[in-house]
């Protein structure tokens, strides 16, 4: 049985990490209310664009946007992945890694080929570790996600789609639901999935008139309609990141609060047994004498 010191020593040592991961909660809790806010305030905008640009992939304009018109003969698919930065989340980047991986077996069991935009610095390095092509990636953005920071890494495989280099293009990052779930998911980015069309679909069919010219207000709104998305995966996966990483905080501090109860616990047998020992030895040599 270990002395008491030695056990005197661990629960310090317990109590230490407690306050640790006490305050790595509380930090947690405040940036998860800013990225809720920040989340919460781009999903309006980032749907009605969404809304907007499927029904004019409804619509027959003289012009059509690369974005609209699907790559079949290009043999390549596109991955823009979103993780955290850091880890001390739970399981949020593995189960957006996992749902990754699986989706990239079933891609390359087609006989297409593979490349990859990382934002953050766990997807990084996993799709490094993995061996996949990482044409650009994104890492330390920050608690608040930046467009010019992102646009740049995104243009490269928007680029290549509209050059019919790539057949379709994909995102995957972690949907916030609340507080103690959330969802990795995998959404087509381009061409523009016909199942976003479910919601104003009706008998009817959609059309525009265009100012100054069909090809100028379609390129600009296609444009924004790739940045929204983009935008908002990350904001979506930053509140996510804070809300997982509150949670994984909590129960670190409830464990330690746990394994610090029952090294008291040991400690005071151990004392109660040393006691008892001492005991038995005066009485012994009283009895001797």
């Amino acid at each position: 049985m270990a002395s008491g010191k030695e056990i005197r020593g661990k629960i310090k040592s317990v109590e230490n990490t407690k306050k640790i991961t006490k305050a790595m909660e509380m930090v947690a809790a405040s940036k998860m209310r800013k990225a809720q806010e920040r989340m919460r305030a781009a999903r309006p905008y980032s749907e009605k664009i969404r809304n907007i640009a499927a029904n004019l992939s409804q619509a027959n304009p003289e012009y059509t946007h690369p974005f609209l018109v699907s790559q079949a003969e290009a043999k390549r698919v596109g991955f823009i992945v979103v993780t955290t930065d850091k880890g001390l989340c739970g399981g949020l980047n593995t189960n957006a890694l996992r749902l990754l991986t699986t989706k990239m077996r079933e891609v390359e069991s087609t006989g297409n080929k593979i490349e990859t935009v990382a934002i953050g610095n766990k997807g990084f390095g996993f799709l490094n570790r993995v061996g996949a092509t990482v044409v650009s990636h994104a890492v330390q953005l920050g608690d608040a996600p930046h467009l010019d920071k992102l646009i740049g890494p995104v243009k490269v495989l928007l680029d290549a789609y509209q050059e019919g280099r790539l057949d379709a293009v994909y995102v995957v990052y972690t949907k916030f639901v609340n507080t103690m779930r959330q969802e990795a998911t995998l959404e087509q980015l381009l061409p523009l999935s016909a199942d976003k069309l479910e919601a104003d679909k009706g008998n009817h069919s959609w059309d525009y008139i265009y100012e100054p010219d069909a090809q100028s207000v379609i390129d600009e709104l296609l444009l924004r309609y790739v940045e929204a998305l983009i935008f908002q995966a990350v904001a979506e996966n930053m509140a996510s990141e804070q809300s997982a990483r509150m949670v994984a905080m909590k129960s670190a501090s409830d464990n330690a609060g746990n394994v610090i109860g029952e090294l008291k616990l040991i400690y005071n047998k151990t004392r109660q047994a040393a006691i008892t020992k001492e005991l038995s030895e005066i009485v012994s040599g009283a009895a001797a004498v």
